[in-house]
């Protein structure tokens, strides 16, 4: 898909960073815009600015883990703009930052059911809509995180890995329809996602790439149907040896590199 003139555009997350900037890029192509975020007040800024622009916006403000806000929320994007021709599955928050035996089960469920199940429910609500048109795109949101394990991520790992095989499996599944399915790797792009303290110096290192760059990339493939999309500070690095670096070297690079930027004294040792 290269044009997106008066197509309808889905994007959930829109209130702050990658998801804001999909919004504002896509309004300068001429898109109609469907957006959600958790935070309305965030969401309404992301609006005021596209208001500026001329678009034509329609909103909603719920938490993308709620399939029943979703379902809602595809049925008023066809009643107000029409069926949906893109979909971007964006929304997503940080881990509990911990090791992965000390994350309560009421803290996986709660980044499981944002950066999982939201991007399973966006796919399902949109889905119909995307099939009914001639040409269509389907964009799930994972990470570069979605593609090794790190310490103190393992809620987060496991959330953006599941979206990546989901999302392959859509892939296969769509092969002979007319949506495209597309999964994305960011690797350190400015966001806010980070908020707690334990993450500061994993955000001042890493997360540099601005959210700009990474949409017009994105966008980009979308009309080279490039499925598997990595981009971002890091990115390649961690791509490149996901695919071609032994596990149990990866394992030793990774904990040597987190130890340079993290207290990781509390992890069980070996004894000398």
């Amino acid at each position: 898909m290269k044009n997106f003139a008066n197509k309808v555009v889905v994007v959930t997350g829109a209130g702050s960073g990658m998801g804001r900037a999909y919004a504002l890029e896509f309004a300068k192509l001429g898109a109609k815009l469907a957006l959600n975020d958790y935070n309305a007040e965030s969401l309404a800024e992301t609006v005021e600015l596209l208001n500026h622009q001329g678009a034509k916006v329609y909103m909603e403000a719920f938490d993308v883990s709620d399939a029943v806000a979703m379902d809602r929320f595809a049925a008023n994007v066809k009643n107000e703009l029409g069926p949906a021709h893109v979909v971007i599955n964006n929304a997503g928050i940080e881990g509990a930052q911990k090791p992965g035996w000390v994350i309560s089960n009421a803290e996986h469920e709660r980044i499981m059911g944002i950066n999982f199940y939201g991007v399973v429910n966006g796919t399902r609500a949109f889905m119909p809509q995307l099939l009914a048109n001639d040409e269509a795109a389907l964009v799930n949101v994972s990470s570069v995180f979605g593609l090794i394990g790190t310490p103190n991520s393992g809620d987060y790992c496991a959330s953006k890995f599941a979206v990546r095989g989901f999302t392959e499996s859509l892939m296969v599944e769509l092969q002979e329809s007319h949506v495209n399915a597309f999964c994305v790797h960011p690797g350190g792009i400015a966001t806010n996602i980070v908020r707690s303290e334990e993450g500061q110096d994993f955000k001042d290192r890493y997360l540099t790439t601005k959210p700009e760059a990474i949409v017009k990339y994105v966008i980009k493939s979308l009309g080279r149907e490039r499925v598997r999309i990595v981009y971002g500070q890091s990115s390649f690095r961690i791509w490149f040896a996901s695919r071609f670096v032994p596990l149990r070297w990866l394992i030793r690079i990774l904990w040597r590199e987190m130890k340079s930027i993290t207290d990781l004294t509390h992890y069980p040792q070996k004894n000398k």
